[in-house]
């Protein structure tokens, strides 16, 4: 059996992320009582205090369990966020905006700053949920043919962007809010009151944008191409009836309709910023702190609000062009689809709420993360080495566990307080959290459109399959990690802030 073979049988094995979770609370209560009779203590680095494990097999661990599952539950941080962050999201979905911005980013582009964009597109496609998937890499593969190119290496690139790029973005995404939300729950196993805003990464993933861009363009033209050769469409195969068929380049054109649509939200969104800038800019605006600063001002504070008004109301304007929304019934049932798309999400995070608090009431975090601290300060490594090696760690788990809000829920509460304690920032801790889940994305057959993308292969190359993608992608993954993890080392020795 080959090593991808091992890869997929074991990751095969993994239980649903939920069931992780159960299988968390129902092993902390016990590991807790082991501790607890075993005297396992740590001295609080900051107050001196002698921090030990509590044992929760106990009354009043029993008793708090049953009486604060629910406000465990209503209180955590990634819950509220996010859902709010997706009612806009779902408006702007429900009525075509994300999909008629993606296809005109593709469908207008000059032919020298095709694989530019593509990979471009590909990486702004967060925003859209599973559009970048679903409609956006098959649309490449047909572009890219279109215009005398390997389709295949259109199919390559476009997923880069997409998976291998994910966390990059000009704007802030549903992802930001869910994963500053974990972080905030996780730093406060050691400071109670600290806050990971949604914008803590924005600066650096903004400037990664482009960084990605141009990697995956540089892959994609001078390795992918040159491999792959010239396109022979002999060795394409007839479309079987259980194959999905990718979308022409008439089908993906914008109406008129879309046209009008996309241009009402340009007036708008130059609006919307003007508007912001009055607010925020001056020294009086009314979105600034009363001390006229802006770090912690109600626009900080309150940006995914501000992010979920300006999508849906983009959305709710598109769709009135369109036609989409002819009441303001479309809108809501926008949102309800968007809400019964995170039904997985709300179960998950139910029991993630619970395991986390669990581990906090324990004091087995902040236990662990002094003990943590004190093994990295005896290794003596520099903090970029450590947040390399964080970023290594990273990647790794990510072949066997694809969910990036599991895996952070799962790690965050041992490595953000270790890190901090050493002098690293919860934001930096997930800056490169967010490098390593991003860019082994596209190497792991456990991903759940891995097997989608293989299918889009195979209608331009009967011979493809898995291992054919695999070799197509391990350049832009090793490509994208190592320029990644480069700007990240020159961010943090210049100093500049990672975000707002």
């Amino acid at each position: 059996m080959s090593f991808l073979d091992r890869v997929e049988t074991l990751g095969n094995r993994l239980p649903h992320p939920a069931v992780l979770f159960i299988a968390l609370c129902v092993l902390i209560p016990p590991l807790s009582w082991l501790c607890a009779a075993l005297g396992v203590s740590a001295v609080h680095p900051v107050s001196g205090e002698v921090i030990t494990a509590v044992n929760l097999i106990s009354v009043a661990g029993l008793h708090r369990v049953l009486t604060e599952a629910v406000t465990n539950f209503t209180t955590f941080a990634p819950v509220g966020i996010v859902l709010v962050a997706m009612l806009g999201f779902g408006i702007a979905e429900e009525s075509g905006l994300l999909s008629a911005a993606m296809r005109s980013l593709i469908l207008h582009t000059p032919p020298r700053l095709l694989s530019f964009s593509v990979v471009l597109a590909g990486l702004l496609s967060s925003l859209a949920a599973d559009v970048g998937y679903v409609v956006l890499i098959p649309l490449a593969g047909v572009i890219f043919a279109t215009a005398n190119r390997h389709p295949i290496a259109g199919i390559a690139a476009m997923f880069a962007g997409v998976s291998a790029g994910f966390s990059a973005n000009l704007v802030i995404g549903p992802l930001d809010p869910l994963l500053a939300g974990i972080s905030t729950a996780a730093m406060q196993l050691l400071v109670e009151d600290y806050e990971v805003s949604a914008t803590g990464n924005y600066y650096f993933m903004l400037a990664s944008t482009p960084v990605i861009a141009l990697i995956g363009t540089w892959v994609t033209e001078r390795i992918v191409e040159p491999r792959l050769g010239a396109y022979r469409p002999g060795h394409s195969q007839p479309p079987a009836a259980t194959t999905p068929n990718p979308p022409t380049p008439d089908e993906e054109r914008l109406t008129p309709a879309e046209r009008r649509g996309l241009r009402q939200v340009g007036w708008f969104t130059l609006l919307a910023a003007a508007l912001l800038f009055t607010a925020t800019w001056p020294e009086g605006g009314v979105l600034r702190s009363a001390d006229g600063g802006i770090a912690s001002s109600p626009f900080i504070k309150g940006i995914v609000v501000i992010i979920t008004l300006y999508a849906g109301i983009a959305g709710w304007i598109f769709g009135r062009a369109t036609g989409r929304f002819t009441r303001g019934r479309g809108a809501i049932e926008g949102m309800e689809t968007s809400m019964r798309a995170m039904a997985g999400y709300i179960v998950l995070m139910f029991f993630a709420a619970q395991a986390v608090n669990y581990f906090g009431w324990t004091g087995l975090g902040l236990i662990s993360a002094v003990h943590s601290a004190e093994w990295l300060r005896a290794l003596d490594l520099p903090n970029t080495g450590i947040l390399i090696a964080f970023v290594l760690v990273t990647a790794t788990i990510n072949l066997l566990i694809g969910s990036a809000s599991a895996k952070w829920t799962l790690i965050a509460p041992i490595f953000i307080p270790a890190f901090y304690l050493v002098g690293i920032a919860p934001e930096a801790t997930q800056v490169a959290y967010r490098i390593g889940d991003s860019a082994t994305n596209v190497l792991t057959p456990l991903m759940p459109y891995f097997a989608l993308v293989v299918t889009w292969l195979y209608r331009y190359d009967r011979r493809a399959g898995i291992g054919t993608l695999l070799a197509t992608m391990l350049p832009y993954s090793m490509a994208i990690g190592l320029g990644w993890l480069a700007l990240l080392g020159a961010w943090l020795a210049l100093g500049i802030p990672l975000g707002i």
